[in-house]
């Protein structure tokens, strides 16, 4: 049987083909979902970064531009190069020292009976009651009242003539006391606004700590005949702790920026400089002096800066703390 062979000028089909071309866009889309799979996060974080860079870094950076310059608030174009001479002025000033006795001091006393409350309130919250969202939501309303409204209530309940607690105090035979004018009845005005505010905020963070909390921790102990007060002790305190040292942290952060309350407990040129004798003067105040009341902006930056050198050991202390209690629950 006779055969042919094709010759050289005969018609070849061509070697891609219907196959070929899908195996082309199946790469393409491979190629495609690979960049999706690995440009997609960056994307999706991109705006956060942005927006901090635009807001939270560039100041920052910036302020440490101005701290090392000499910057009048009346001539902002005009800048000197000074070094850290704004840092030794105001390590040299007493009333940065001052300011900064006075933020611990106002800090600790307001901190730690306000994370107490909030605990107890948290655990009261924390059993079945009635009206129970009535009551989270009564305990957060101070949060949501503006720190202008709150210190102009209580400049009025703190005021020595005529205070709504001067008057209460009368009635128990206590002399009027002259809440502003001195040092440690000015501290304690302006923790009591500090108290008022951030407790139930501070509280409801704790009961949805709480809630997280096995049910059958409680069961167990109560098995073993713990009462309330030890299941309290033993089950919940143990459990929140990272819960507490955040919110130590957090309330340390705002400790350090209280600003609004001092400012308006009296009001007017004494509360711009912290009181006659500069009895509440808290960072803020400080900062606030030097840059918007004298136009110093150099020393204002270096204050800034001060104040997150402190933050930043805060927060150190506090990670060798969470630490330590993390190795002793281990």
């Amino acid at each position: 049987m006779a055969t042919t062979t094709p010759t050289r000028g005969a018609h070849t089909p061509p070697t891609g083909g219907p196959g070929t071309a899908s195996k082309g866009r199946s790469a393409w889309r491979a190629r495609l979902w690979r960049l999706d799979d690995k440009a997609s996060p960056y994307a999706y974080i991109a705006p956060f970064f942005l927006i901090f860079g635009a807001f939270g870094l560039y100041p920052l950076l910036y302020t440490g531009w101005i701290a090392l310059h000499r910057v009048e608030m009346t001539s902002l174009d005009q800048s000197e190069w000074v070094g850290l001479e704004n840092f030794t002025t105001i390590l040299q000033d007493s009333e940065f020292w001052t300011s900064v006795s006075n933020t611990f001091i106002i800090g600790v006393i307001s901190t730690v009976p306000q994370l107490l409350v909030a605990l107890g309130l948290a655990h009261l919250l924390n059993y079945k009651l009635r009206a129970s969202t009535f009551w989270r939501t009564v305990i957060l309303t101070p949060y949501a009242t503006s720190v202008a409204t709150a210190a102009l209530v209580f400049a009025l309940v703190f005021r020595a003539d005529g205070g709504l607690l001067n008057w209460v105090l009368s009635l128990v035979g206590v002399e009027s006391i002259d809440w502003g004018s001195g040092h440690w009845s000015s501290k304690i005005a302006i923790a009591v606004m500090v108290i008022w505010r951030w407790t139930g905020y501070n509280a409801l963070i704790y009961l949805a700590a709480m809630q997280a909390v096995p049910s059958d921790l409680y069961e167990a102990a109560s098995i073993d005949g713990a009462s309330r007060w030890q299941q309290f002790i033993k089950v919940t305190i143990p459990s929140l702790r990272p819960t507490i040292l955040f919110t130590i942290v957090i309330s340390t952060i705002g400790s350090m920026q209280l600003f609004g309350e001092p400012l308006l407990l009296e009001g007017g040129t004494l509360g711009s400089v912290g009181g006659s004798e500069h009895q509440y003067e808290t960072l803020s105040i400080y900062l606030f002096n030097y840059g918007w009341k004298l136009g110093h902006l150099g020393p204002a930056a270096a204050v800034a800066w001060a104040m997150l050198v402190l933050l930043l050991l805060i927060a150190l202390i506090n990670w060798i703390v969470s630490r330590y209690v993390r190795k002793s629950a281990a």
